[in-house]
C-alpha cells in the first residue's frame, strides 16, 4: 500500500512538472481589470432608450455610477428603487448613471421587466460582455463609482441603498 502511494505521488509530481514546461506557443497577456484608485477602463455600451453608443471616456467631468445588473437577480431588483431615487436627486448635476444589463434575453427581456415592474433606469446593453470583463465582475449586482477625472473610486459588490444620505453626500463631494 505504501509502495503504491509513493508511486502515485511520483506520477503526480511528474505530471505537474510536465505542465510547467515552456513551449513555443505564444504567450497571452494577462487581462487587467478595474481597480480602485486607477483609471476606469473605457467601455462602449448601447443605450436601450435610443440605440446610441456611449463611451465611458465621454463622461469625464461627471461622476458616474456604473452598475451591472440583471432582471432575474433579487438583490438587483431590491436596489433599483433606490437607484431611481438617487438618479432623480442628481438630475441636473454632473452625474451619470449607467446601468448595464447582463440579461441573456437582451432588450425584449429588459423592456418586459420594466413594463411589469414599473421601474425605469438609464439602461445600456453590452452584448459582447466586454464591459463586464473589463471590470472583472463576478456576479450581479456590482457597482463602480467613477470620479470626474475618470478614476475608479469605489467598487461595491452586492446591493446598496443608493438613496441614503451617506451615498448622496459621497456623490455630492465627488462632484466638487
Amino acid at each position: 500500500m505504501q509502495r503504491t502511494l509513493c508511486y502515485l505521488t511520483f506520477c503526480l509530481f511528474l505530471s505537474l512538472t510536465a505542465c510547467n514546461k515552456t513551449t513555443d506557443a505564444p504567450k497571452v497577456a494577462a487581462v487587467s481589470v478595474a481597480a480602485e484608485k486607477s483609471p476606469a477602463p473605457d467601455i462602449s455600451v448601447v443605450s436601450m432608450s435610443d440605440g446610441s453608443v456611449l463611451k465611458l471616456s465621454d463622461l469625464k467631468g461627471k461622476v458616474v455610477l456604473l452598475n451591472f445588473w440583471a432582471t432575474w437577480c433579487p438583490p438587483c431588483r431590491e436596489e433599483i428603487p433606490s437607484m431611481m431615487k438617487l438618479n432623480e436627486k442628481m438630475s441636473g448635476k454632473p452625474f451619470q448613471m449607467v446601468a448595464i444589463s447582463i440579461d441573456e434575453g437582451g432588450k425584449p427581456a429588459i423592456e418586459s421587466f420594466f413594463k411589469e415592474s414599473g421601474f425605469k433606469l438609464p439602461t445600456y446593453l453590452d452584448e459582447s460582455a466586454a464591459s463586464g470583463k473589463a471590470y472583472g465582475i463576478t456576479g450581479v449586482p456590482e457597482s463602480f463609482i467613477i470620479d470626474k477625472q475618470g478614476v475608479l473610486v469605489k467598487k461595491i459588490i452586492g446591493g446598496a441603498a443608493w438613496d441614503s444620505p451617506e451615498v448622496e453626500a459621497f456623490m455630492e463631494n465627488l462632484m466638487k
